[in-house]
């Protein structure tokens, strides 16, 4: 089959993956592919928290990403996706375009659910792209003259890595913690009583089972009443996608995540895979939850599926098992609890200085995976876990 056109729609973790690899592996099967992004930066969410504490990165631009590949790259923001003539309008600087497609990915990352809770969607910080990182940047530098108080909404592993981050950066600034839970309670006790102790030792007040009900100009409400001071609130609380794919009459769940099949294609639309935060993938263990651990092996197999399919070959059901929980506490400091394919705690975990540095080398930036792919696809294999665990995860 030749002529076979695959557009990606977002160029994240996932969408810069499966673009690369996509490319790479069918190019020689008269696949072309084309990706979309409202901007031309690559941005490493990963790494927002230190973008957000002043910190420079390096600066990817997604064609420099993308330069030998043959992939496409479109500016712009996907606003309509019609499934029945196989086409997205987009919007772009030079006006609108349409743009076809036999095969689409959608890979349209999550951004902070500022829509949960009155107020948030208004006052609060996000880390949802650079900008927005760097605002909260800029505040803090403000903060950190004058003093005051920081306010890090949600507990997970996000919240904690912002919390030490902005702790440890700004000293001169207090940074309060809300949680309707602990904090990584999803990890082992042992790893978890680390990390508590460096939230301890860095200052960062934390505030366990805080149901928070309000986000205002000054505060944080607590339900009963109570009001946190905040001069900047940050919402880590809670991640939803853009309603695109469902607006299309695409089968998607609560969140606006593509419903998918056993191969990673929606069940009620089979030309549209979707990888990464976009796609609700269900294994034998449970619900796979949106992070880079499990968006870019996602990634890789649809990029493989597709060139399977134009090729008139037979696809495996995707398979995928967690293996780590990597948490930095800080730039000295982070505890990794590794853990069943379930991503429920084994028994091991690093902490402290081994920690930082096996963070810095399994997590630090996909640039150079993206690099390799673009010389070698075939070589990169991730493990295909979940045939085992210890016990069925919660959906």
């Amino acid at each position: 089959m030749s002529g076979h056109r695959v557009l990606v729609l977002g160029a994240g973790y996932a969408g810069m993956m499966c673009a690369i690899r996509t490319a790479r592996r069918g190019r020689r099967h008269g696949v072309t592919v084309t990706i979309v992004n409202p901007s031309g930066r690559f941005t490493e969410r990963l790494r927002m928290h230190q973008v957000a504490t002043g910190q420079e990165l390096a600066d990817h631009r997604i064609a420099d990403l993308l330069d030998g590949t043959g992939v496409e790259f479109v500016e712009g923001r996907a606003v309509r996706i019609d499934p029945g003539d196989r086409e997205v309008e987009v919007d772009t600087s030079a006006g609108a375009r349409t743009l076809g497609y036999d095969t689409l990915v959608y890979a349209i990352g999550g951004v902070a659910d500022t829509g949960a809770v009155p107020g948030a969607d208004v006052h609060a910080h996000t880390f949802d792209d650079a900008r927005a990182a760097g605002r909260l940047a800029a505040r803090l530098a403000e903060l950190e003259r004058l003093g005051g108080t920081v306010t890090v909404c949600g507990g997970g592993l996000t919240g904690v890595e912002a919390a030490a981050e902005i702790a440890e950066s700004h000293p001169g600034v207090r940074v309060v913690l809300l949680s309707r839970d602990v904090p990584g309670r999803m990890m082992g006790e042992r790893a978890r009583s680390h990390l508590d102790r460096a939230l301890e030792r860095l200052g960062v007040v934390v505030r366990a089972g805080a149901e928070i009900v309000k986000v205002l100009p000054d505060a944080v409400e607590l339900a009963g009443g109570e009001l946190v001071h905040s001069d900047a609130t940050l919402w880590t609380s809670g991640v939803r996608i853009a309603p695109l794919a469902a607006d299309a009459g695409i089968a998607a769940d609560g969140r606006g995540r593509v419903i998918t099949d056993a191969t990673l294609r929606s069940v009620s639309a089979p030309q549209v895979h979707a990888v990464g935060d976009a796609a609700a993938i269900r294994q034998a263990w449970g619900g796979v939850h949106g992070t880079c651990q499990s968006g870019i092996p996602t990634a890789a197999y649809t990029a493989d599926t597709i060139v399977a399919l134009v090729r008139g070959r037979r696809v495996r059901p995707f398979r995928f098992g967690y293996f780590h929980q990597p948490v930095s506490l800080g730039r000295r400091d982070a505890v990794i609890q590794f853990t069943h394919p379930d991503d429920t705690p084994r028994r091991w975990f690093l902490s402290g200085r081994a920690a930082v540095a096996y963070k810095e080398m399994v997590s630090s930036s996909p640039v150079p995976t993206y690099r390799l792919t673009k010389r070698y696809a075939g070589g990169l294999v991730w493990p295909r876990g979940g045939r085992r665990t210890r016990r069925p995860a919660t959906p």
